[in-house]
């Protein structure tokens, strides 16, 4: 068993834009049991758990409200299990949190809660993994700190750890991602290198052998990245969504539970930004919508279910699309004079009823109280309903199901 306890690794998805007093938020980083998130001022704030010190508040007092940690200069954050990266606008590379193997970079192992500037200057990109970070410089070098038992530092050592920031590339990396023991990144002629543990084929060479070395996995046309606790995930230039690794809860959306340790073609085309969390994945399409797949225990996916958690895979395999909530299918109608009964297949939990019916003599206004189903459980999805003395006229009828 790996050393440390699962979290979150969640790449931003998009910027978000969200309304804060008269301010606005602008990026958010979630970790393994904390949060940071950005405003438009600049400032930096955090909330949950702090035993480490990761919240970078002066403390280790957990706290379930924002509060605010640097008051402007900042932008962007990376979070890892127990430890925050925080880059401030001159270039700075800050530091808080647990530090045991090193993973803030300023040459101890003794935890920090409050911010620490590890570099002055010249830092352009952050990402935190399990217990490693990763950095790039405004000359594209990569550099890399924490453990590296698995050799998710890509220094090709055997160390165990180092608690100062090592170069591993020496140019021309344009994005980096941390996974829990493993880490990507891409170069600037579109190639994609991975490095670490690679139990469950993460890194997507073809096998599930570690290595301590950067290996480039493809030699064009990657555009992003993301890592999860297990899996990876990529898009190309043409809109394609790739993964690779772990997939025992559906995380890679292949549509099966089986990993893979080479990357996979997911969706063809029109994917624009990623994600991946612990073991389930995210990722936007070109007409705004948001899909998701993999593990559900929490409801993490958002679509309606809370799947059992005592269930493997507690999950779906298959990408499903979250917003816009799409509409139940009609699968089945048998027309009648009087008393229609009809049944849908609902991919989307929550409260259904019926909403517009066409070629009925009823008005639209009688028809959304005749009867509603929640529908809470993926495996008991089926919607149904009898409409009594409902009057046919003409050859068809048809029926809009929406939650409310």
């Amino acid at each position: 068993m790996k050393h440390g306890i699962r979290f979150i690794v969640l790449m931003t998805l998009v910027a978000p834009v969200i309304a804060f007093g008269q301010l606005t938020v602008t990026n958010i980083a979630p970790g393994g049991y904390h949060s940071l998130f950005l405003k438009s001022d600049g400032s930096l704030w955090a909330m949950g758990y702090n035993f480490y010190g990761q919240l970078g508040d002066g403390t280790f007092d957990n706290t379930n409200k924002p509060e605010q940690i640097v008051a402007n200069n900042v932008v962007a954050l990376a979070t890892g299990g127990f430890h925050s990266l925080v880059l401030e606008s001159d270039g700075s590379l800050w530091a808080m949190g647990w530090n045991q193997y090193g993973e803030l970079g300023d040459g101890s192992f003794n935890n920090t809660n409050m911010p620490e500037q590890i570099l002055a200057s010249g830092v352009t990109v952050i990402a935190a993994g399990g217990e490693h970070s990763l950095f790039l410089k405004s000359d594209g070098s990569l550099w890399a700190m924490g453990w590296n038992v698995e050799g998710e530092l890509g220094d090709g050592s055997s160390n165990a750890y180092t608690n100062k920031p090592e170069q591993i590339v020496a140019g021309g990396v344009t994005a980096i991602a941390a996974g829990y023991y493993h880490s990507l990144f891409l170069k600037s002629d579109g190639s994609l290198w991975a490095m670490g543990d690679n139990e469950f084929g993460q890194l997507g060479d073809g096998t599930f052998n570690n290595t301590n070395q950067p290996e480039q996995i493809v030699a064009s046309g990657v555009t992003a990245i993301a890592a999860g606790y297990h899996h990876s995930l990529f898009l190309k230039s043409d809109g394609s969504l790739w993964a690779m690794g772990g997939n025992d809860q559906g995380q890679l959306g292949n549509r099966t539970f089986a990993s893979t340790n080479k990357p996979e073609q997911i969706v063809a085309g029109g994917v624009t930004a990623i994600a991946a969390g612990i073991d389930h994945s995210l990722f936007l399409k070109s007409d705004g919508s948001l899909w998701a797949m993999g593990d559900n225990g929490k409801g993490q996916l958002g679509d309606g279910f809370i799947d059992s958690p005592h269930i493997i895979p507690s999950g779906t395999a298959t990408p499903e699309q979250i917003f816009p909530p799409p509409p139940p299918v009609l699968v089945q109608t048998v027309l009648a004079q009087t008393n229609l009964h009809f049944t849908a297949t609902c991919n989307f939990g929550g409260n259904f009823y019926l909403l517009e019916s066409t070629n009925l003599s009823r008005p639209l206004s009688q028809w959304a109280p005749d009867w509603t189903n929640v529908i809470t459980s993926r495996h008991a999805n089926i919607f149904s309903a009898t409409l009594n003395n409902a009057v046919k006229v003409g050859s068809q009828q048809f029926y809009i199901l929406q939650s409310p």
